[in-house]
């Protein structure tokens, strides 16, 4: 009744004025505001929901669903730790002399070789591979079929060296099993290395021989 009273006498226009003032004000702004991941919310409250039923209509069902899912989880984390286990022993923790361009201090042809077959005897035949590699490098340089250099990949040996085309095939080749073997961890065995460098001595003797 006062408030009435009050207002007695006050022009229209002032009093619905003032009404819109009042009410524009962010504390009375009552619509909701943006949610956008309301649709994911929602649909979390429906998954559980739904789960709480399954449970409570088929609690063996349930318990199966649970362990399984459990299991899957076990299984991805497992191959997702060995995948990145793999990944750090050939990118940070390489053991061997990822030829040619790791070589801190490269040797000649003839200490390569001494270096591969020690290795081989030893029955560490990948490393055995990339020494051999080396050598067979520091020989083709010596023939002027290439310009060795530590810096260099040895896929860019292939692009440059200057062969026939069969022999280029095979330097190739060779390129190829050394990248299986060095980067693919692909399994070597003493009849892998013997077969790598007969590949690579009969690439240097045609490429002297001419």
């Amino acid at each position: 009744m006062v408030l009435l009273r009050a207002l007695q006498g006050v022009p229209a226009d002032s009093v619905r004025r003032a009404v819109r003032e009042v009410f524009a004000r962010s504390e009375y702004q009552w619509a909701p505001g943006d949610q956008p991941l309301h649709w994911f919310r929602d649909w979390w409250h429906r998954f559980v929901e739904w789960m709480n039923r399954f449970t409570t209509a088929h609690p063996v069902a349930a318990k199966f669903v649970f362990w399984g899912s459990l299991i899957v989880l076990v299984a991805l984390l497992v191959h997702l730790g060995f995948t990145v286990w793999r990944i750090y022993r050939v990118t940070v923790r390489q053991p061997i002399p990822v030829i040619p361009g790791a070589l801190a201090a490269p040797l000649d042809a003839r200490a390569h070789l001494e270096r591969a077959d020690a290795l081989a005897r030893a029955g560490r035949f990948t490393e055995a591979l990339a020494h051999r590699f080396a050598a067979m490098l520091l020989e083709l340089d010596r023939a002027d079929a290439l310009s060795f250099h530590p810096a260099k990949t040895p896929a860019e040996y292939v692009r440059e060296a200057r062969v026939s085309s069969e022999q280029r095939s095979a330097l190739a080749g060779l390129v190829a099993r050394l990248y299986q073997h060095v980067f693919g961890m692909a399994p070597c065995d003493e009849q892998c290395y013997r077969d790598f460098g007969i590949t690579a001595g009969s690439v240097v003797r045609h490429v002297v021989s001419n």
